[in-house]
């Protein structure tokens, strides 16, 4: 198929949601936009986007469409940046996923990513659903546990991060510290929403925290990490978190059970792009300082 502006005139109108945001960022008229969606349709021999009165939706087709086109639009630009040879910065939008407990880690290195490229926003997905790569849903993974093995992902070490009990001073002030595990009669918890059953803590609660003692739970580590600043409980988080704040005190001597697994994880037609090099250098570089 030798349909690329049309391909590329697609990609807008899926990323934009209208003909006339693709027009207005193309420089064409919106009729040039539907003849060169309903070209394409006619080259592949089906619909790949469905109207409706908010705009464009892609069929199944249409997302497999908008995937090829996406990395092709990718590999052209930062083809272009290099051939320039004398850009300096980096421009667009990179997009990284990472499960919101982990979400601190990198906030330095994309400080000093967006620094050196103030013309290249980044957008980060904290859900708990695994962005695929292969589909361009993210251009940089953090991924927790065990290693991705997709064949098409390029996978390395991101180290290991560790989880402990804490309690905040507004906590220790009210209800004082426990001596140790044995020692939690009278105390108070933050914990996880139970479908958090995956944390690598979560047999220590189910077997220590009764539900009488549980003040609040939430499935949103934001919300969890609130509540225990507030004092309302002693709760489980990142002793990455809890060494960026002050005010906490580690309950429990450290457990090797309570760490995980992280992966730094891009997706091989991508890895080598510019800005994505560029962004997994300042996150290697940050990890080492740590």
């Amino acid at each position: 198929m030798d349909k690329w502006a049309e391909l590329r005139t697609a990609y807008q109108v899926a990323r934009l949601g209208t003909v006339s945001a693709a027009a207005e960022m193309l420089g064409f008229h919106r009729a040039t936009v539907n003849r060169h969606i309903d070209v394409l349709e006619a080259e592949l021999g089906a619909r790949i986007f469905i109207r409706h009165a908010r705009g464009y939706a892609l069929t199944e087709l249409g997302e497999d469409v908008l995937r090829v086109a996406q990395k092709t639009e990718e590999l052209t630009d930062d083809l272009a940046g290099r051939v320039k040879g004398a850009k300096t910065q980096i421009e667009g939008e990179i997009k990284l996923t990472i499960l919101a407990p982990f979400a601190g880690l990198l906030m330095s290195a994309i400080a000093d990513f967006r620094a050196q490229n103030p013309n290249c926003g980044v957008q980060i997905d904290a859900s708990e659903d695994l962005a695929r790569l292969e589909y361009g849903e993210a251009h940089i993974a953090l991924r927790a546990g065990s290693k991705p093995d997709h064949p098409d992902y390029v996978v390395s070490s991101f180290g290991r991060v560790g989880f402990n009990l804490y309690a905040h001073d507004t906590y220790i002030s009210r209800f004082g510290l426990p001596k140790n595990a044995s020692d939690l009669d009278g105390h108070q918890f933050v914990v996880p929403h139970a479908q958090a059953g995956r944390l690598p803590f979560w047999p220590w609660i189910e077997d220590h925290v009764r539900p009488d003692m549980i003040a609040l739970s939430s499935r949103h580590i934001g919300v969890n990490l609130a509540a225990i600043t507030a004092g309302i409980g002693m709760g489980f988080t990142g002793d990455h978190e809890a060494q960026a704040s002050d005010g906490f005190h580690r309950v429990l001597p450290p457990n090797k059970a309570w760490t995980v697994p992280l992966w730094l994880a891009t997706h091989v037609d991508l890895h080598r792009t510019e800005k994505v090099q560029a962004m997994l250098g300042f996150i290697k570089l940050g990890r080492e300082e740590d």
